[in-house]
């Protein structure tokens, strides 16, 4: 088996991400890896929907994008300090956002990075199925430059987050 240095854990701030998490935590923690956590606001979730991605992106010293990148990076932050508050003392964790499409920005992120393995929830915030896998999570698996652990959401995972 490949030594695994670098995980990607690409987060949405929902309870199934966390469990996207958890899984690269442990993992990490088996394989003496680096985590990183990462977090991409959406151009929907921007002050400026009617621009090109790129667009969107290069207007990130207007105030109303500063306040929401503030926002975003205090709520991150609190979401990285409970998804890791059981993890080893010794465990390497970063954490990142980005701005655009979340799945071409974590593809990107991913080989930027040198990831050895993208560990994703199979939902998101929404919960919904698309198809068998969540659309972001499918997009990521077929355009990414390392393996994807797709983490199911199962009723006994989800129980699980919650009594911890």
């Amino acid at each position: 088996m490949t030594k695994i240095k670098k995980i990607l854990a690409p987060v949405d701030l929902s309870d199934f991400s966390k469990l996207g998490v958890r899984y690269a935590l442990d993992l990490a923690q088996w394989q003496q890896s680096e985590v990183l956590i990462y977090n991409v606001i959406t151009i929907e979730e921007t002050p400026f929907p009617q621009g090109s991605e790129d667009w969107v992106v290069q207007q990130t010293d207007t105030p109303k994008f500063k306040k929401l990148l503030d926002q975003r990076k205090k709520l991150f932050e609190r979401f990285v300090r409970e998804s890791c508050a059981d993890s080893p003392p010794n465990g390497r964790v970063r954490h990142d956002i980005g701005i655009g499409t979340p799945y071409k920005r974590i593809v990107e992120k991913a080989q930027l990075d040198g990831a050895d393995l993208i560990v994703m929830p199979t939902h998101g915030r929404t919960g919904l199925a698309h198809m068998l896998i969540g659309s972001v999570t499918e997009r990521v698996l077929r355009r990414a430059p390392c393996p994807v652990l797709a983490i199911p959401a199962l009723k006994e995972s989800k129980r699980a987050l919650k009594k911890q």
